[in-house]
C-alpha cells in the first residue's frame, strides 16, 4: 500500500511515516515509479508504535523491543515482560522525583536556596557566596 493510504489507515501523517522509515521503525520498498509501498501489516505496527509512545516508551525502546516482539513465541507474554520492565523504570523515576521534591521543599524559605544542602563536615560557607552563573558583572549591583 502506498504511503497516503497507510497514513489514512494508521491515522497519522505521511511525514510521521517518513520519519519512522528514516529511523528504521518501518520499512517499505520503492516501486519503479519511486513511490513507497508498505505491506498491510505496517498499519498494525504503526498503531503499536503510537500506543507504546502513549505508554511512555521512547522510539529507541520501541525499535529495540520490536525485534524481541517479532521473534517472541507468545506476544502477550513478551509485552507483559516489557511492561514490567517499564514499571520498574517508572517507579525508579518516581523515587528520584520524590527525592528532588523533598530537597526543593527543604530549601523553600531559606536564605540561599541554591546553596548545597549536603556540605562536607567542616566546610566553610561564605555568607556572600552566589552561584557562579548568578554573579553580576563587575561594577553592577
Amino acid at each position: 500500500m502506498r504511503i497516503g493510504e497507510l497514513a489514512a489507515q494508521a491515522g497519522m501523517t505521511r511525514d510521521t511515516i517518513r520519519f519512522y522509515e528514516k529511523v528504521g521503525l518501518v520499512a517499505g520498498r520503492r516501486l519503479p515509479n519511486g513511490y513507497r509501498d508498505f505491506p498491510p501489516e505496517t498499519v498494525a505496527w504503526l498503531q503499536y508504535i503510537r500506543t507504546a509512545q502513549a505508554l511512555g516508551f521512547s522510539l529507541s525502546e520501541i525499535a529495540r523491543n520490536g525485534e524481541k516482539l517479532r521473534e517472541a513465541p507468545d506476544t502477550a507474554v513478551a509485552l507483559s515482560a516489557l511492561f514490567e520492565e517499564k514499571i520498574q523504570v517508572v517507579d525508579a523515576r518516581i523515587a528520584e522525583l520524590a527525592a528532588l521534591r523533598a530537597d526543593l521543599a527543604t530549601r523553600v524559605g531559606t536564605g540561599c536556596p541554591l546553596r548545597a544542602s549536603d556540605r562536607p563536615a567542616g566546610a566553610e560557607e561564605r555568607s556572600d557566596a552566589v552561584p557562579t552563573g548568578m554573579r553580576q558583572p563587575a561594577g553592577q549591583p
